[in-house]
């Protein structure tokens, strides 16, 4: 039975090739599209599956407020390891880590007498032995009974083990000693393989140092603020893993009491607010508020998109398959009424249209494999790093199978349904027609092409709107100078004033150079230095928390950033006065900018004077509004060297360049050089969103497609139903142009009424998104008649190819066809 649905099957395919070409190549795209989403969702969420109890595994991560303005971190107070373990029940592991990033390494291998230097690694953590029974490493050498468990120790993964001692057993590399910085000295005491053999893994680590190392160590533990509950940051992590039983909920309620019991006096008075809160392991993937623990998180935003264009593209196609299934139902009207007169029963009718949507898209799908390559370098932006495909991985077939039969049952159940309905004798009585039914299916062909030119002009529409949106952010005057402006930075530990100031008086001397300057950062970044700064106005003090910049006297004459009132800075190494900008000017009451030169702000017990108000100037990307800023001169944080090039001389900034890295290289040789142009790193900032832009472009370019290929498919089947209409109407002295404007209107007046639908659907979605930008563009009223008249130029080309054509035909030959 099964053999013969097939043969019938593939009989009908041959004999509508054109239609069965257009179902084949609109299902194919979807399910390509299906595919490489369902290969970027699974690398994406398959990362630390392989913990063991990985759904009883937190982090500890901290919630703020403050005047208005909420903030997130992923990392805690270090005291609050201590805390957690001895004031919380119902945790069976606590895990805590610290990031380490020396500027230099000297390994001593054992049995050999001269050290070798090595560059500043990364990847590197203090911690204990709690770190590796969370993780399920492999120890290649040493065990987890003893390594890290005094001070002075340090496991290596495989990796960092070959990089410090090439073609060595692992057995001879334990007992070498590895120093950091000149100050830190720990032996080799065990090896691990690396965790990413288990699977994908945010715990890239490459080398952990006993945390006792810091505990014992009073200057490390005041370097790294060990006792301080003021002081928190991202390096600090904290990991638990709850006994069995307990319930997350019970737990964040502890730790929201614990906060609170550790809040300042100071912090209460301002209303400020400090909590912590579980994050689950499954989470710490995809959450930008928190981050991951090393590099950017997963795009969730982005996969989202896309797994909606693959459904859309899908729907698409389905409707295309539906549609002209229907259409042809006149057509095989007299097969269905022989096939139910001679016993066949709807059943068996349904199985057999189902056999055929089967065939259609198993076909889609086969090609689909095809097609694969060539929409993974179309997405390749997209994919996530470290992605890599198989096509011979059983979770590929399984999806296709799957996917196929669901495709199948959405693309062929109303079809099969409405078909297997008709009368048999109303059929072979030519009188399939003569009902309600005709105009119900009409009905329903006409519903299925709108809800497809919805789709298509709603994603038009919404690429204009991200393409107008980008070039505002790209285009907007940020306040500042960031065209032939590059910077790179010093070791952060370096301590020595001098040595930055050599590099800074050496790159002055430079061709090309128009100006240098020493800086905290670069005017637009994407990090924040934030104070907590007073002011009394004589009646109430206001406490504000300020973004700070530090830089030198040249700082603001680099970045072309005006003083309106006052003056700038006198030289100084400390902070002696400052320079506020006019978001802070206005916060602090003050209209004029002039009226708030000479009034004093309370800096750490400390008055200084207001002496300039510089111009407001977008200090981080449009998502962020303009905070309150002060300038200052602070030697000890200004580690960035930032560089005027003269823009005249662009054929000379490559040796310049050069010659930075040489000077660089001879004051600090273990360190590494790399540097970065401003307005590169500005556009970098809004990868997220030119991504987006992207996926709507080939998300509008594929919609269009396939929905013209549905519109393609009705025409032909139109034209070819009217034949001996147009060929009358020819006879009777129409013209080509006028059986061209017949053809073509019904299916015109469905564009414009998906224009109607989708124009306030557009709009809704597109105010929705630019909810997310502080500063953003307008939506613009031409963008949605724009959206329609290309959907209305993409139709009238799709349908001159067949409405000419059959508008043109020999009338004789048009009235002779049966």
């Amino acid at each position: 039975m099964f053999r013969n649905y097939l043969t019938v099957a593939f009989r009908n395919l041959q004999r509508n090739k054109i239609l069965s070409i257009i179902n084949v190549l609109g299902l194919a795209i979807g399910i390509s599209a299906s595919l490489v989403i369902f290969l970027m969702a699974r690398y994406d969420y398959s990362f630390d599956r392989f913990v063991p109890d990985s759904k009883r595994v937190y982090r500890i991560v901290s919630d703020y407020s403050f005047q208005g303005s909420d903030g997130h971190s992923r990392g805690t107070q270090a005291p609050l390891i201590d805390a957690v373990k001895k004031e919380l029940t119902g945790i069976d592991l606590t895990v805590a880590f610290r990031y380490y990033s020396p500027d230099k390494q000297m390994v001593k291998r054992a049995g050999e007498n001269k050290p070798v230097k090595f560059p500043a690694q990364k990847k590197i953590i203090f911690a204990d032995a709690s770190y590796f029974d969370m993780l399920p490493y492999r120890w290649l050498a040493g065990s987890p009974a003893t390594a890290l468990q005094k001070t002075g120790q340090v496991v290596l993964d495989e990796t960092r083990a070959k990089l410090y001692f090439p073609n060595m057993p692992y057995s001879q590399v334990m007992g070498s000693t590895i120093v950091y910085d000149d100050t830190i000295s720990a032996q080799v005491a065990g090896v691990v393989q690396d965790l990413e053999k288990q699977g994908n893994t945010d715990f890239t680590f490459k080398e952990f140092i006993s945390l006792s190392t810091v505990l014992n160590s009073q200057g490390l533990r005041k370097h790294f603020q060990w006792d301080n509950w003021g002081s928190t940051t991202s390096d600090q992590q904290l990991f638990v893993r709850l006994a069995k039983g307990t319930n997350a909920a019970v737990i964040n309620t502890r730790l929201h009491a614990l906060a609170d019991k550790h809040l300042g006096d100071d912090e209460r008075k301002e209303h400020y607010t400090w909590t912590y809160a579980l994050q689950p392991l499954s989470d710490v993937h995809f959450n930008k508020y928190y981050g991951i623990l090393d590099g950017p998180v997963s795009n969730g935003a982005m996969l989202f998109s896309l797994t909606m264009v693959a459904i859309f593209l899908l729907v698409l196609a389905c409707i295309n398959f539906i549609n002209l299934t229907t259409a042809q139902a006149t057509v095989r009207a007299k097969e269905i009424g022989i096939r139910k007169t001679m016993g066949g029963s709807r059943m068996q009718l349904v199985f057999q249209f189902l056999s055929e949507t089967f065939t259609v898209t198993l076909i889609a799908s086969i090609l689909s494999l095809l097609l694969l390559p060539l929409l993974l370098k179309a997405f390749a932006d997209y994919m996530p790093h470290g992605f890599h495909f198989s096509i011979i991985d059983p979770s590929v077939a399984l999806f296709l199978v799957l996917l196929t039969i669901i495709v199948s049952l959405l693309a062929g159940i109303y079809p099969s349904l409405v078909l297997s309905s008709w009368n048999a004798a109303a059929v072979l009585k030519n009188q399939a027609n003569a009902n309600s039914r005709s105009t119900h299916k009409a009905w329903m062909r006409q519903t299925l092409t709108v809800s497809q030119f919805v789709i298509a002009q709603f994603f038009i529409m919404g690429t204009l709107l991200v393409a107008k949106q980008i070039r505002f952010m790209m285009n907007t005057d940020l306040g500042f100078r960031k065209e032939a402006v590059m910077s790179f930075s010093t070791p952060g530990r370096d301590t020595s004033a001098i040595r930055r100031q050599t590099v800074l008086n050496e790159v002055k001397k430079l061709p090309a150079v128009e100006m240098a300057s020493l800086g905290s950062d670069v005017a637009n970044s994407g990090g924040w230095w934030n104070w907590t700064i007073s002011f009394k106005d004589g009646k109430k003090e206001l406490q504000t928390n300020v973004e700070i910049k530090a830089g030198d006297d040249n700082y603001l004459k680099l970045f072309h950033i005006p003083v309106i009132a006052g003056r700038e800075l006198l030289h100084a190494d400390t902070i002696r006065e400052v320079v506020i900008n006019e978001t802070y000017q206005k916060l602090l009451g003050f209209q004029n900018p002039e009226d708030a030169i000479g009034k004093e702000l309370s800096w750490d017990d400390k008055n200084v004077p207001i002496v300039g108000v510089m111009k407001d100037f977008h200090a981080h990307s449009l998502d962020n509004m303009i905070k309150p800023m002060a300038f200052i001169h602070l030697s000890e944080n200004t580690k960035t060297v930032v560089v005027a090039l003269q823009a005249m001389a662009k054929d000379r900034w490559k040796e310049t360049i050069a010659q930075m890295e040489k000077t660089f290289r001879s004051i600090y040789p273990e360190a590494e050089f790399s540097y970065e142009f401003q307005d590169e790193s500005i556009k970098n900032s809004y990868d997220a969103e030119q991504n987006i832009e992207h996926l709507m472009e080939w998300a509008t370019g594929l919609t269009i497609f396939i929905s013209c290929l549905g519109l393609l498919g009705l025409v032909i089947y139109t034209t070819n139903q009217r034949t001996k209409e147009i060929g009358v109407r020819k006879v009777l002295g129409a013209s080509v142009t006028n059986i061209v404007s017949i053809l073509s209107k019904e299916f015109l007046m469905l564009v414009a009424i998906a224009f109607i639908i989708a124009t306030p659907l557009a709009w809704w979605a597109e105010n929705e998104w630019l909810g997310n930008f502080a500063y953003r563009t307008i939506i613009s009223w031409w963008m949605f008649p724009l959206g329609g008249i290309t959907m209305i130029i993409m139709a009238l080309i799709t349908l001159s190819f067949q409405t000419i054509r059959a508008a043109s035909a020999n009338p004789v030959k048009s009235l002779r066809t049966e």
